[in-house]
């Protein structure tokens, strides 16, 4: 048998592989390490954290007083102190108002429950209340350094509560003491029918105890909690807001798994909970905060406890070897008006769309649509302010039709250029521009107004999610116009459809079929076909179909207020295309203007001119070329 040699190519093959399948080897490896690590380092971080707060409540438990103060000092040194004190109890005072109901811990000196009085969550008829914060699931911390090299955090220490009135205000003094008059204050102000409070961490005689050369890091998080019908829904609008830079604002992704940034010169950052918020505001700005949002939706599993986990690192500076920061907290409604009439810049927590988009929904569709809910059922609100919507755009889809049927008279001639000049695609162009020019049809004004309604489009795209008074308000068989109405559950799941059938927007897909068919269908046909070109009669005829069913799609599972929206805008534009079409524009006497402007010297724009021109240099370059 004749043996078979191993050719240079073959080798340098087998080396590859060889070394490609040892180096991923390599690299699992070390990213099992890494993990393994990263994962024994939580666990260590753990452990010493559950031993500490362990110390801290034996220590706090012993039997007699020598035992106890000795075993606080070896724990918490100079702020064994405010442990020895009568409030180190797992105690609460509460704070409430007409609009706010508060709770504040000993421990840790944080607010362990907030209810916003008034609503309710997930539906109407629930009687249970809106709680932004309860079973641990926020955390507001400050981690201090000692002289004596200690790390210390204030949501394992107990604060002294003191509560006291200024006029009408309640005043709640949360004081972490290292001795009577050494102490880390919290300092709360609750005014009547507020959502907004004072806050003020400050020191008083701790520079020999803390090491002031660092600054101290505060830790705010919060696990959201799921408040509305929709989960999916009201989690693409629960996000994390900032602003930062004096004046300038942003957000962290709400459709990311995991999203963060670090943010300069921060001056507030917001917890957005879809028609909920949690605001800390800040006097002095922070030089550096690290914010971070995780998505804890799982779209496999729609029903869920918790939408977001946000975290917001702020290091607070010492000055002059005290710290003094002057803040506010905000727990309340994610609703336009209120937010901002604090003239915070806190409007900006709502999506309201950048540019002109913005300054349309703030400026005009707010102020309009709040002005008409103010004395009328929200469901005939939203169909009188469609009703003005669509009235205010009628000139624009006048204008639209009207060139649409000019270029209907036209296509007779546009199709007679083209056969006659098939073969000189060139020609064919020059010729139909000089038609368009002596006929004084411009091609492009059908476009121009579709552009035009592009605003208002994704303004009202951004309004209806933005608009807190829908919440909860019903309108025939919608129980809920800020969430789907649902008139038939599904055993089983769509996938991008749901487990729902919603009528609302059956009937918007409805009617943008038909609106569709109208002005779509007459596009088709008076747009005539160019060469090379896809033939967009054929591509117009199809989204005829397809755009009623993505729409479908798309808005099953959105606010029943904006599919209510649509179905009225399109049934009204449809009224007002065949007004227009039967009473106003009469194609007879545009096909007798058209040809009476032929016999007219009309002069060229200077677009047409300059088109003219280069169409007339590229033809003179085809025939240099061809002679060559």
């Amino acid at each position: 048998m004749e043996e078979k040699k191993l050719d240079g190519k073959t080798i340098l093959g087998f080396v590859l592989i060889t070394g490609l399948m040892l180096w991923m080897m390599y690299n699992n490896i070390s990213n099992e390490k890494k993990s393994m690590a990263e994962d024994a380092k939580k666990v260590k971080t753990e452990k010493v954290e559950q031993a500490k707060q362990q110390a801290i409540q034996t220590a706090v438990a012993s039997a007699s007083d020598s035992t106890k103060t000795k075993a606080l000092q070896g724990v918490l040194g100079s702020f064994a102190y405010s442990a020895s004190l009568p409030s180190a109890k797992e105690n609460v005072t509460e704070l409430k108002n007409e609009v706010l109901t508060l709770k504040v811990a000993n421990k840790g000196g944080y607010i362990s429950d907030a209810i916003v009085n008034g609503f309710e969550s997930l539906h109407k008829g629930s009687q249970k209340p809106i709680e932004l914060i309860k079973d641990n699931n926020a955390n507001f911390n400050l981690q201090l350094q000692t002289q004596d090299n200690r790390v210390l955090n204030t949501k394992d220490l107990y604060f002294e509560p003191t509560v006291t009135k200024e006029g009408e205000n309640q005043v709640l003094t949360m004081r972490l003491k290292a001795g009577e008059s050494q102490f880390l204050e919290y300092r709360y102000v609750l005014k009547p029918n507020e959502y907004m409070m004072d806050f003020s961490i400050r020191t008083q005689g701790l520079t020999s105890v803390l090491n002031t050369s660092k600054p101290v890091e505060l830790d705010w998080n919060l696990k959201s909690y799921r408040n509305e019908k929709s989960v999916s829904y009201e989690n693409r609008y629960t996000e994390l807001v900032y602003e930062y830079e004096g004046g300038k604002d942003n957000y962290l992704s709400a459709q990311s798994k995991l999203d963060e940034t670090t943010a300069e010169d921060l001056t507030y950052v917001a917890f957005k909970q879809d028609f909920f918020t949690s605001i800390l505001l800040t006097d002095t700005p922070i030089k550096t905060a690290q914010l971070k949002s995780e998505n804890l939706v799982n779209d496999e599993k729609v029903d869920t406890v918790f939408t977001k986990n946000f975290s917001a690192k702020l290091p607070l500076e010492f000055k002059g070897g005290e710290l003094s920061y002057n803040m506010n907290w905000y727990y309340g409604p994610a609703d336009y008006k209120i937010l901002n009439d604090y003239d915070r810049n806190l409007d900006e927590v709502m999506p309201l769309g950048w540019g002109i988009f913005g300054w349309i929904n703030r400026y005009v569709f707010i102020p309009s649509y709040t002005f008409l809910s103010g004395f009328i059922p929200h469901g005939i609100a939203i169909i009188i302010f469609t009703i003005l919507v669509r009235l205010f755009m009628s000139p624009v889809t006048y204008k639209s039709y009207l060139s649409q049927a000019k270029m209907k008279v036209l296509r007779p001639e546009i199709a007679e250029i083209n056969e006659k000049f098939a073969k000189d695609p060139m020609k064919k162009q020059q010729e139909t521009m000089k038609l368009y020019s002596k006929a004084g049809v411009n091609p492009m004004a059908g476009c121009l107004p579709a552009f035009a309604q592009i605003p208002i489009f994704y303004a009202l795209f951004q309004f209806f999610p933005s608009m807190f008074d829908l919440r909860q308000k019903s309108f025939l068989w919608a129980d809920d116009l800020s969430s789907y109405d649902s008139v038939l559950k599904l055993p089983f799941n769509i996938p991008f459809y749901g487990d729902h059938v919603s009528l609302f927007p059956i009937l918007a897909s409805i009617a943008i079929f038909f609106y569709m068919k109208m002005t779509t269908g007459d596009q088709a046909m008076s747009t005539p076909p160019q060469e090379g070109m896809p033939d967009m009669g054929k591509i117009m005829k199809i989204m005829i179909y397809v755009s009623p069913i993505m729409m479908l799609f798309f808005f099953n599972n959105y606010a029943s207020g904006l599919s209510l929206y649509y179905f009225i805008s399109n049934t009204i534009t449809i009224g007002i295309m065949l007004v227009i079409k039967n009473y106003i524009i009469d194609e007879k006497k545009i096909h007798a203007q058209i040809q009476e402007n032929k016999t007219k010297d009309k002069p060229q724009s200077k677009f047409q001119r300059k088109m003219q021109e280069m169409m007339e240099q590229a033809e003179a370059q085809k025939k240099a070329n061809q002679k060559k």
